[in-house]
C-alpha cells in the first residue's frame, strides 16, 4: 500500500467529522461529477480545500481503505452501456469498507443524470451471489440479471464534505485493478468525485479545478479496470479518457 505520510499532515489541518454526522449528507440521490489529475497536484488542492471542507474520521484514520467486487452480465452490458452513452444504467458491486469493517451490496443507476445508490448489508464478498443478493439486484434493476464477478478494485480514500451545504467530496488514490493474476496500478491518478443534491458550479472546488485547467471527466472506475483486464472489449468512446490517463503519467 503506497505511503501517504504527507497527505496525512495536510489532512491533520482539517476540521473532522464522523461517520454518524456523515448521515445528514448521504447523498444516496444526487449529481456527481467527476476529475481527473495528478497525485501531484494532490497536496497543493487540499491545503486551498481546508477553509470549507470537513474531512470524515473512521477510527481516527483521515484516508480510508475500499475493496471492491464488482459483477457484469456475462456479456459485460453494463459496461457496454455506459461506453454506448445509456441514459438509464447500473453498476453493481460489494464493497468492503475496511475501517468500518462493513461489507454492502451497492447498485448504482445513472438515471437523467442523477445517481440513484442502493444498498443491502452482506457478511462478506460473494464470488457467487446468494439468493438474497440476487433477488436484491433483480428488485432494484427492474429485470432478470444474470451476474458474475468481473474484476477486484482497490483504493484509498478521503472524504470531504462542505461545512455550509450538501455537497461531498471525495479523492480516490493509489488505484489498482486485478483479476485472475493480472494486476494493473494507477499510482500516478486521483478521481474526484463532487457530489451533490443539484449541479452546482457554485463551489470552491469546482473554482479550483476550473482554474488549473481540469475539466470534468465522467470516468467510471470499473471501466478504466474493465478495459485494462479484458482487452477484447469495445472502448472506442473511451479512448479520449484513457489518453487523458496516459498524458497524466
Amino acid at each position: 500500500m503506497k505511503d501517504f505520510t504527507d497527505d496525512k499532515k495536510v489532512l491533520e489541518h482539517f476540521r473532522s467529522i464522523t461517520l454518524a454526522e456523515m448521515d445528514s449528507v448521504k447523498l444516496m440521490n444526487r449529481t456527481d461529477t467527476k476529475f481527473v489529475f495528478k497525485r501531484s497536484q494532490l497536496l497543493a488542492f487540499l491545503e486551498v480545500l481546508k477553509s470549507e471542507y470537513r474531512i470524515l474520521n473512521v477510527e481516527g484514520n483521515l484516508i480510508s481503505t475500499y475493496k471492491t467486487l464488482y459483477f457484469d452480465e456475462p456479456n459485460f452490458q453494463y459496461f457496454l452501456d455506459h461506453h454506448n452513452g445509456k441514459g438509464n444504467r447500473f453498476k453493481v458491486r460489494i464493497r468492503n469498507y475496511v475501517e468500518s469493517n462493513l461489507f454492502f451490496f451497492e447498485i448504482k443507476n445513472k438515471y437523467k443524470e442523477r445517481t440513484l445508490k442502493s444498498r443491502i448489508s452482506v457478511e462478506g464478498f460473494e464470488e457467487r451471489l446468494t439468493e438474497r443478493t440476487k433477488n436484491y439486484a433483480q428488485q432494484v434493476i427492474g429485470a432478470p440479471v444474470e451476474l458474475e464477478a468481473k474484476l477486484w478494485n482497490n483504493f484509498q480514500r478521503i472524504s470531504l464534505v462542505n461545512v455550509e451545504g450538501k455537497e461531498r467530496l471525495t479523492f480516490d488514490l493509489g488505484l489498482s485493478f486485478d483479476w485472475n493474476g493480472e494486476k494493473f496500478d494507477y499510482e500516478h491518478l486521483v478521481i474526484a468525485e463532487l457530489k451533490q443534491e443539484r449541479a452546482s458550479r457554485d463551489t470552491l472546488f469546482y473554482s479550483l479545478m476550473k482554474k488549473n485547467g481540469i475539466r470534468p471527466s465522467g470516468l467510471s472506475k470499473y471501466c478504466v479496470g474493465a478495459v485494462a483486464l479484458y482487452p477484447d472489449l469495445k472502448y472506442n468512446n473511451f479512448k479520449e479518457k484513457l489518453l487523458l490517463i496516459d498524458k497524466l503519467l
